[in-house]
């Protein structure tokens, strides 16, 4: 399922791409650089950009400690990228249950062309070792995990019009990240993000029926 939609404006233009924070409705800090208007209802979880951009440039540390550059690594493959945290309590857990649910209909051929990258935004808790107990109990071992430098992936982010702001203890002593829940597809022709999906609306059946049509090069 997918809505079409056209860029408010071009990622120098320095428009906001609507995001909502995990948890507590916080802010997510300085606006990102990408601007969307979507043109169909809610019930429509993929978006389709007509003004795709490409994947940012970020040399993470992957779950078994080894340095994961992401446009090396995936490139050539439909890769769905992701930021988030292991603590979150709703959304990152919801969207990696649905992305793994979805995960486990695809042939094998399939997998191999699609990566899908998890990366934290809280890197103080989010340990390499954490991430991956978190990937393979929440969702697949084939998945991907990234933590390193909260600076370096705030940064990242932003060229992709994703918010985020540093994880803030609470009164009650419990710690939030707030960030955006966007989920984005770039594809295997081109590297570049044509689709993308909110983590809140997104269902396990949505991706099930997509991710065959994007592995192909083709919209949903």
């Amino acid at each position: 399922m997918r809505r079409r939609t056209v860029l408010a404006a071009t990622l120098s233009a320095g428009a906001a791409l609507t995001l909502s924070a995990c948890s507590n409705g916080a802010e997510a800090g300085d606006k990102p650089v990408v601007s969307v208007d979507g043109t169909a209802g809610p019930e429509k979880a993929a978006t389709v950009l007509d003004q795709p951009f490409t994947k940012p440039e970020l040399v993470l540390t992957d779950t078994h400690g080894k340095k994961f550059d992401l446009r090396e690594e995936t490139k050539g493959r439909l890769t769905l990228l992701y930021f988030g945290y292991t603590h979150c309590p709703d959304a990152c857990p919801l969207t990696v249950s649905n992305l793994a649910i979805a995960y486990k209909d695809l042939s094998q051929a399939q997998r191999d062309q699609f990566r899908f990258v998890f990366v934290t935004t809280d890197p103080e808790r989010d340990t390499p070792a954490q991430l991956g107990r978190w990937l393979r109990s929440a969702g697949n071992t084939d998945f991907i995990g990234l933590s390193g430098s909260y600076k370096t992936v705030e940064a990242a982010a932003r060229t992709v019009g994703v918010g985020m702001a540093p994880p803030v203890k609470g009164k009650d002593g419990k710690v939030t990240a707030t960030h955006g829940k966007t989920v984005l597809a770039f594809s295997a022709k081109d590297d570049k993000a044509h689709v993308i999906y909110s983590g809140e609306e997104a269902t396990a059946e949505d991706y099930a029926k997509d991710l065959p049509k994007l592995i192909e090069g083709r919209l949903p």
